[in-house]
């Protein structure tokens, strides 16, 4: 059986990324998961007058976390909120590694042609590059599938339903 003590959750504001929240957080609360929840900032670079580049300071990172700690998560016992500098894709990887992530839920845009050769894919890469499962969420949930994320919904099967099969 399938165990998942720790989920991790990119964000990026998105409504796909909310949809995808809102899945982790029924899993979570239904496994007894860990979950954490994780913004990546691209870095930011200034050039001076001298062309000079350099990042902006820490502090700029401090509305992020405050629309992260913003995120509901209801239900959820252990939550976890991160910002952190980087490049998506390979941050999410790091931390997921890192946190020994046995699944990561995120939001992907779906784009096609030339948005995504221009934009690039962050969930394509995470899905294609991690070593543990990535479910993604393209569109918003249906009142239907909303409805099926109550509690107990989402829960492991009964110890004994191995015995059974």
């Amino acid at each position: 059986m399938f165990t998942i003590r720790t989920i991790l959750h990119p964000t990026d504001y998105s409504e796909q990324s909310k949809q995808a929240l809102r899945l982790a957080c029924a899993l979570a609360r239904d496994h007894g998961a860990h979950l954490l929840i994780l913004h990546v900032a691209p870095p930011p670079v200034i050039a001076s007058a001298e062309g000079v580049f350099h990042s902006e300071p820490e502090s700029s990172l401090e509305p992020l976390r405050e629309q992260l700690h913003q995120l509901q998560t209801p239900d959820v016992g252990s939550v976890e909120r991160r910002v952190e500098e980087g490049e998506p894709e390979d941050e999410i990887l790091r931390i997921a590694q890192e946190r020994n992530a046995d699944l990561i839920v995120m939001g992907t845009h779906g784009r096609t042609g030339l948005d995504r050769l221009l934009l690039g894919s962050v969930a394509e890469q995470v899905v294609r590059r991690a070593a543990c499962p990535v479910m993604t969420v393209k569109t918003p949930f249906s009142a239907q599938t909303v409805a099926a994320m109550m509690p107990g919904e989402c829960a492991p099967p009964p110890a004994d339903a191995a015995a059974v099969s």
